[in-house]
């Protein structure tokens, strides 16, 4: 799954002209390298409007431990949606949200030979300034909090990470997913084509 990602501020203005949004950005700091628990930027409806807001990425589970102690878990990333704890949340439209991104990683599945140490794949959007992905948010103790929902990999992201990839969004969807019904967002969790997508393994440093 999905546990890095990052947001290039310099490049939001060229994606709010491109999808023809007048999006006024926050305030409060958000990451541009986004890891679980720190702050990401995020676009949903606030009062009928499309608005941006700054939330924590992870949505706080109480769930049992090995222990069968319940324990509290950040979820980032959100499969089943039949789940009721998220059927409830995605049946809102008010609580869905787009997640802008510039790229994502996922780690790779072996060390690399020499260095002994595991890389990332970089995936991007070549014909976007920016993607998004297919996000959901929730009021938790700590804050606003969100995740993104994902998918069967496509064919370009499933040799080097078979289990998963995050629902990317086309631009022309983005309405549907703010406002859409359930079973319309269910539809648009589908993986994004591979002929649009671009990847680059990035090693760590000797």
């Amino acid at each position: 799954m999905c546990n890095h990602y990052r947001t290039r501020p310099d490049l939001i203005p060229s994606w709010r002209e491109y999808i023809g949004w007048s999006l006024k950005l926050p305030e409060e700091p958000w990451a541009d390298d986004v890891y679980p628990k720190r702050k990401g930027l995020i676009i949903r409806r606030e009062a009928g409007a499309i608005a941006t807001d700054v939330m924590s990425w992870g949505i706080t589970r109480k769930m049992p431990g090995a222990s069968g102690k319940i324990i509290e878990k950040a979820v980032t990333n959100v499969r089943n949606l039949d789940s009721p704890f998220w059927r409830s949340t995605l049946a809102r439209p008010a609580n869905r949200c787009l997640v802008p991104f510039t790229t994502f990683a996922e780690p790779t599945l072996e060390p690399h030979p020499d260095l002994g140490k595991k890389g990332e794949h970089w995936f991007r959007l070549p014909a976007y300034p920016v993607g998004a992905f297919a996000g959901i948010w929730r009021a938790g103790d700590r804050g606003n909090e969100y995740a993104f929902l994902t998918c069967e990999p496509c064919a370009l992201v499933a040799p080097l990470h078979p289990k998963a990839m995050p629902v990317i969004l086309h631009p022309e969807d983005y309405e549907s997913w703010l406002a859409g019904d359930y079973d319309r967002a269910c539809q648009l969790a589908q993986p994004f084509p591979s002929q649009l997508m671009a990847v680059e393994t990035i090693w760590p440093a000797k």
